[in-house]
């Protein structure tokens, strides 16, 4: 007590402060203990029933399965890309437009059927059918959006239709 009156202070004033500092760390020490109780509780939980070594088993299985679904998800892009190379060539985009073509009262059995690839490569099929019994049917060839061979309005219309087609796989 010398000391704090040789330094002009009242000692029951460091007393008070040091009890409270003492409060404050038993409280602090409380909600620790509470948090490392919990904790600890979920640790057990964790691991009940396992030992290290069944944990890790488990943790080898999950991995050996992860590098199962790497393989076959490696095959399934392979055939996918397969799949998509071999519908290059294929017929992509279609169209038909039905008409009567001379004007009969026969009805719309004339048709004009459009085949294209993504490319705009194909055909059109073209069949006339009229009243007297008679039906013609007629192909002609399509390179990159165009016919060589001169093309009727049905057929201008049906490849247009065909061209403008949406296509999935763009």
């Amino acid at each position: 007590m010398k000391l704090f009156e040789s330094l002009g202070l009242d000692g029951s004033w460091f007393i008070i402060g040091m009890m409270a500092f003492l409060l404050v760390l038993t409280i602090l020490y409380l909600v620790l203990f509470k948090k490392y109780s919990k904790l600890k509780k979920n640790y057990d939980r964790f691991m009940k029933g396992s030992d290290a070594g069944s944990l890790e088993e488990v943790m080898q299985k999950r991995f050996a399965e992860i590098d199962e679904l790497k393989l076959q998800s490696m095959n399934l892009k392979e055939v996918t890309d397969k799949l998509s190379e071999g519908l290059i060539g294929a017929y992509q985009k279609r169209a038909i437009v039905k008409y009567d073509a001379f004007k009969e009262m026969g009805g719309k059995l004339s048709f004009s059927l459009a085949l294209l690839t993504n490319s705009n490569d194909g055909f059109i099929l073209t069949s006339m059918h009229s009243s007297t019994g008679g039906c013609y049917t007629y192909i002609k060839e399509i390179i990159k959006g165009e016919s060589f061979i001169l093309l009727s309005e049905e057929e201008k219309q049906v490849l247009n239709d065909a061209i403008n087609q949406n296509n999935y796989m763009e």
